[in-house]
């Protein structure tokens, strides 16, 4: 990135940062479907793999059009350097397995998506990494789990599906304190509306199957941080392992960023009016929103998050069934696991996301039977009331 590019508001930022041109002179970036790359000569070759000549290899290792999409994230992020994954998942567990080795301790907030609390409590303990869950709210159980061995933190904020949000800060200095380093889940606040590297944060990751596509077209994930902890941990689990993402998706999500600020904007814009609307309906018995002033960690959100969310939680009144009857009655919104569409999205995590959860995890946070998750897109806001106002009428 130069020095031109550097002071980019994001809007501008996720337009134009990274754009590679060929010689055609392309406007829209090139797609380049590719897996190996052609070398002038035999010792061009050899320069190249000694890393003495700059160029691709490889496109597990890297490829054009993925390497535009790294760079325009790490503009937006504020991060020196990037690796873009198959799905979100990958990027979570490679950040978290380049992070600790055998013997190391995790510690983390225990209001994880299900597949990340997978790769924390059964996945890292067959490679000799033991971990601990925390009500991840409170900062003195992050310092009351940690050991000796603790080289890891692990968070999302705000989390999923119940919209906790966890003081960044707070863990990324009791991190820097014991030498461990904070890896940030950062999905549902977006990179627009979020900035944990700026909090103190030494990794973060997205699914960009989430809002970075937004339009439910592909997978893909991304792995932010600093260049020295990327060259020299995931670097070669990368090149050996294979996790990288494919030109075509790396493609469709440049083409995501460029529509994100005002796709984001107008997501949370219409959650916030719905949030308020579910709130004063009888037929619903709580609403979490980070926009709004009853949420539980309203301080803190309003200290590190620029905006609310496109997310809210609610609880239904009548547990599973009466939550079934109103996800059935609803028109526009679309019953889905998935979250960040265009299109406005409801799941019951219980049975769904978190279904592999014990009753007692999910009790723990917060997931009660009438617990949904609803995920705003970009319908015309007073439709998607008028639709949740006669799914709720239907389903009482």
């Amino acid at each position: 990135m130069t020095s031109k590019t550097r002071n980019w508001k994001p809007q501008t930022a996720l337009v134009h940062a990274g754009t590679l041109r060929s010689g055609f002179g392309e406007t829209s970036e090139a797609m380049y479907l590719t897996q190996g790359y052609v070398y002038d000569t035999a010792q061009a070759a050899e320069a190249r793999f000694k890393g003495e000549e700059p160029g691709f290899i490889y496109s597990r290792y890297a490829n054009p059009t993925v390497d535009m999409f790294e760079k325009r994230m790490c503009a937006l992020e504020g991060a020196e350097d990037a690796r873009a994954t198959a799905s979100g998942m990958a990027a979570v567990t490679a950040a978290l397995l380049c992070s600790a080795r055998a013997g190391d301790h995790i510690v983390a907030a225990r209001a994880l998506f299900g597949s990340c609390r997978w790769v924390v409590e059964t996945l890292a303990p067959k490679y000799g990494i033991e971990a601990t869950l925390v009500d991840g709210t409170d900062i003195a159980n992050w310092e009351k789990a940690v050991r000796p061995n603790t080289r890891l933190f692990f968070l999302e904020s705000p989390t999923n599906p119940t919209l906790e949000v966890v003081d960044i800060a707070a863990v990324a200095s009791l991190a820097d304190s014991i030498g461990a380093r904070l890896i940030v889940d950062n999905v549902f606040a977006t990179p627009l509306q979020q900035k944990p590297l700026q909090l103190g944060a030494h990794i973060v990751v997205y699914s960009a199957t989430k809002h970075i596509d937004g339009q439910g077209r592909c997978l893909g994930g991304i792995i932010l941080s600093d260049k020295k902890w990327i060259d020299e941990n995931l670097h070669d689990y990368f090149r050996h392992t294979g996790p990288s993402l494919s030109p075509f998706n790396a493609w469709t999500l440049l083409k995501g960023l460029e529509t994100l600020p005002l796709r984001v904007r107008q997501q949370t814009e219409s959650a916030g009016r719905i949030a308020d609307f579910l709130a004063e309906r009888s037929e619903i018995v709580r609403v979490i929103y980070p926009g709004r002033a009853d949420h539980p960690q309203a301080a803190i959100v309003k200290k590190q998050m620029s905006g609310g969310s496109t997310l809210i939680c609610l609880d239904v009144k009548g547990g599973k069934q009466a939550a079934f009857a109103f996800q059935n009655a609803l028109d526009v919104v679309l019953i889905s696991n998935n979250l960040g569409d265009a299109k406005s999205l409801i799941t019951h995590p219980a049975t769904t996301t978190h279904k592999n959860l014990s009753d007692e995890a999910r009790a723990e946070l917060g997931i009660g039977p009438g617990t949904l998750r609803l995920s705003v897109g970009l319908e015309d806001t007073d439709d998607l009331l008028e639709d949740i106002e006669q799914a709720l009428t239907a389903a009482r």
